[in-house]
This record gives C-alpha cells, structure tokens and sequence, in this order.
C-alpha cells in the first residue's frame, strides 16, 4: 500500500522509494482552453490545494503534453521546478527542459527505482494522429510494491498487455471518468466506470486510487458511477476516490 494525495483531475502525490512522484500537475483555477484539435476544455472546480502545498518532487509522471486537463499554465510552470519529467517522446521534445521520453515498454531508473513507460490509447483504435501519444507508467524496485499508473487510456485490451507483463499489481492508479467530447462520434476518450473496475480486476490490484474523474465539464462519469460499478465488482474495500 501506498499513500497518494489527490488533488483533483488527474494530478496526484505519492512516495515511493525514497522518490516524492507527481501525476500529471493541473493547479490552474476553472477557465475553459482549446486543445489542439480545436475542442475546448472547461474546468469546473480549483484545485484542492496549490502547488505550493506539494513540497519536494522528485519526477512528474507526465502522460502527454497536449490537453489541460493533463497539464495546464500552473503544471507547465511547476515543471521548470522539478529535476526531471517522465512523459512521451513527442511530449518530451516539445517540452524540452529536463522532460526524458520513454517508448513503450523502456526502463528508466531513478535512484533504487525502475519506472517503465507502457501503453496507452487515448480514445478509439486509430485516434493517435487527433488525441496524440500517451504513456502510462509501471514502477519497480527491489522490495517495493509494483505501481501502475494509467494515464488517458481508453483500451482493457493495453490494460491487459501491461498486466500480461507485470500483474498482478499492488496498487493502480487508474484516470477514469468516461470522458467523452465532440471527437470520434463521442467514443470513450478514457476509461468508464464499469470499465475501470474491470482493469482493475485484470490487473489483480490490491489498492486502487481512482483519478481524473472530477472537476472538469468533459468528465462524464463521477464519483456515484464509480461506487455503483466498483461494488458491483465487489472491490469497493479495495478503493481510494480522489
């Protein structure tokens, strides 16, 4: 078991192996964007803390570059502070600075841990060239607990090749949400509820930190949908909301 603050959307803070990791830093208050394909972003809700309040970290797990709801103004200007950023090949070269890409399935070792980029699809099969590239990320180390962290990821069919490698898992952190926009006829961009559950159990997670689900308009599943499906699933115990 690890700790992990949330604090709203995607963004998270846990330690592990001496490491202090971020997930995707969003701390702008609501304001609405354009993403690059032209569809815009609204928040809904500030943060529930500050980047003022994180203290050190160590590495930002970055799953792209490309949507506020990922990495807004306030997460881009935190990222100069930090020693170094895990994220995408392309994310890495637009972001320069001290951001290191991974390709699916590379190893990275930060001090006595091992992070390792894995996939993930951002919305149907095909939907690279629109949503972009996206990593997830999977960490190691000698006498730790293996961490999964999802990123934007709308396939089990990715969940079950990272589980294949690495499963079972002690803890997921899983981007949920059900987020859907304009894009591709309004196909998942992430992960719904009953689908997170089911990675979940792919995975054979015993703890499970649910992210990204709230505080922005595209989110369309919450908090309640979450509940409903993961005690269906019957994990419920097994569960961190936020």
């Amino acid at each position: 078991m690890i700790t992990v603050q949330a604090f709203g959307g995607p963004t998270a803070l846990f330690e592990y192996g001496g490491l202090r990791l971020l997930t995707d830093p969003t701390f702008d208050e609501p304001r609405s964007y354009v993403s690059p394909s032209g569809t815009t972003l609204t928040r809904l809700a500030p943060p529930k803390a500050g980047p003022e309040t994180l203290g050190r970290v160590d590495v930002v797990l970055l799953s792209h570059d490309q949507h506020a709801d990922n990495l807004d103004d306030s997460g881009r200007a935190l990222l100069a502070e930090v020693p170094l950023t895990l994220t995408t090949v392309s994310g890495a070269g637009r972001l320069g600075g001290t951001a290191r890409g991974l390709t699916p399935w590379e190893s990275f070792s930060v001090s006595d841990v091992t992070i390792t980029g894995v996939p993930a699809r951002h919305g149907p099969e095909g939907c690279e060239p629109i949503t972009g590239d996206v990593t997830g990320f999977v960490l190691t180390g000698a006498g730790l607990p293996t961490v999964y962290v999802s990123g934007d990821n709308a396939s089990l069919d990715v969940v079950g090749e990272i589980a294949g490698r690495f499963g079972p898992v002690d803890t997921a952190v899983l981007f949920a949400g059900a987020v859907r926009t304009g894009l591709f006829d309004g196909a998942l961009l992430t992960l719904d509820s009953e689908q997170a559950a089911e990675a979940a159990r792919i995975l054979g997670a015993k703890q499970i930190v649910l992210v990204h689900f709230d505080s922005w308009a595209h989110f369309t599943e919450g908090h309640d949908p979450l509940v409903t499906a993961f005690t269906k699933a019957g994990l419920i115990d097994r569960v961190q909301l936020g």
